[in-house]
């Protein structure tokens, strides 16, 4: 029955694709608050919480996560008549790269509020899905994920402030008012805490990164699908590109970028700012048969910058059964090389890419 559930969520939510016009759209004059903003806004359809990172043990052992929670809305009914029903749908995305095991390991799981499975609380300070949550103490953010197999257990502490992601406080992702989101990060967490696969565990530290997207609609019938890079350079700048491709293979002129100086000094990057470049290394689904390039080339002119990222392993797939609500996608841990000013840089980071089994389509 379990494998059933995509399929009828993204039945559910074909029905109640008018309902999009009832919800906030992402447009200029947004005024952003924190911490508010961390947390859920319900007057839009569709919201994220990205958590990735590369991580090390006292031994040298090196791993990448990810922590993603959905929520997705079906329903702005002003009052549900019982804790069982369905206004918001949450789903929640788990993965451990264990880069020199060369292990791949994810789970998910999909779930309504009910009577306090799964939801976002402002008052609480927390975002959770069952035992997988992320809880706020001041500016510090505490991860939990235990699944039977492999466990997660990470303190967070932010080294700059957040930032804000595209023009006039808004990131557009297509032609027209409201194809946008609101688009936030922290590019800069050190973490701390405990992975655990079967029975061994490993105390970590290392770098992490949030992003956090809330929108109604995004996403144009002509764009397939994207390719988003998150970059944390040895020298305490970071940088966030996205590449949105469109059906015909072309890249999309709302594809966009941020530079994040060493002081937390954020530059919006238009597409004709920087390159990103696939370069010949792929990568070739058995699960979907979708051909994913996992070696770019990453060029910036004018901040004088130059770097390739590649991956320790290839296989980073998430990947379902029924991939009917969420497409498959590639999200994955990658190592930098490259040159600043002739000088020589290195840096970590993660690798997204989607649409490259089918054409992405977000609700609505």
């Amino acid at each position: 029955m379990k494998s059933k559930i995509p399929a009828l969520c993204a039945a559910l939510l074909l029905l109640l694709q008018p309902l999009a016009a009832q919800y906030r759209h992402a447009v200029p004059g947004y005024r952003f608050a924190f911490p508010r903003d961390y947390f859920d806004h319900p007057d839009f359809q569709t919201e994220w919480w990205y958590y990735t990172g590369n991580l090390t043990s006292a031994s040298g052992h090196h791993f990448g996560f990810e922590l993603t929670f959905f929520r997705q809305a079906v329903t702005r009914e002003a009052a549900p008549s019982t804790a069982w029903d369905v206004r918001d749908l949450y789903l929640t995305h788990f993965a451990i790269s264990d880069l020199d095991g060369q292990r791949f390991y994810h789970r998910e799981r999909l779930n309504r509020a009910g009577p306090g499975i799964a939801g976002v609380s402002e008052s609480n300070a927390r975002i959770w899905n069952g035992n997988w949550q992320v809880q706020w103490h001041d500016s510090d953010q505490q991860l939990q994920a235990i699944d039977s197999q492999f466990q997660l257990q990470l303190t967070l502490h932010p080294e700059k402030p957040p930032v804000i992601h595209g023009e006039n406080g808004v990131s557009q992702k297509a032609e027209g008012t409201g194809h946008a989101s609101y688009y936030i990060s922290l590019t800069r967490l050190a973490a701390s805490g405990d992975i655990q696969l079967y029975k061994e565990t490993f105390s970590v530290s290392g770098l992490a990164w949030m992003d956090h997207e809330f929108f109604t609609e995004q996403l144009q019938p002509n764009q397939a699908g994207w390719d988003w890079l998150s970059l944390q350079l040895n020298d305490n700048t970071e940088l966030m590109l996205f590449r949105i491709r469109r059906n015909d293979g072309s890249v999309d002129p709302f594809s966009a970028g941020t530079y994040i100086d060493a002081q937390g000094k954020a530059t919006h990057l238009r597409v004709g700012d920087f390159t990103l470049q696939p370069l010949a290394e792929t990568w070739t689904s058995l699960a979907t048969q979708a051909t994913y390039p996992i070696s770019w080339k990453i060029g910036v002119p004018k901040l004088a910058l130059e770097v390739e990222a590649h991956t320790g392993l290839k296989d980073q797939e998430l990947a379902n059964k029924d991939a009917s609500f969420v497409p498959a996608y590639w999200e994955g841990a990658i190592s930098l090389r490259g040159l600043r000013n002739s000088a020589s840089l290195s840096g970590i980071g993660y690798l997204e890419m989607t649409g490259y089994d089918r054409p992405v389509k977000l609700a609505p």
